[in-house]
């Protein structure tokens, strides 16, 4: 899939059936250095992606990930997102463990937030 600022293609290291990147043709290293419009136009080209692997392969779920600088995963520094589709017994696993936070911690991080 190909538009004026994007292009979608396989992934040669899938994790599934599908799984396709999405890349901006102008060369960004990561979200923090994307301009606004850049960015959309990734993920508006992954959500059709996404709608045509679930067509296509009939997926139960996908899912999108967009990785930011070494310590966030990236491993390839032009802006991309993955887009994987899923199945429920696809062998796939979350990439951390979900646990509810501290109430304490949740309200000092939002206080430095808006402050």
């Amino acid at each position: 899939m190909e538009n004026d600022e994007c292009i979608a293609f396989l992934d040669i290291f899938p994790a599934n059936r599908g799984h396709t990147l999405v890349i901006p043709k102008k060369h960004v290293a990561d979200i923090h250095h994307s301009d606004s419009a850049t960015y959309a136009a990734v993920a508006g080209m992954a959500k059709e992606v996404a709608d045509l692997l679930q067509g296509k392969l009939a997926s139960e779920g996908t899912s999108v990930f967009q990785m930011s600088g070494e310590a966030g995963w990236q491993t390839v520094f032009h802006l991309h997102m993955h887009v994987i589709p899923r199945w429920p017994d696809d062998q796939l696993h979350k990439p951390w463990d979900i646990a509810p936070a501290e109430e304490g911690d949740l309200l000092a991080l939002h206080k430095l937030l808006t402050e």
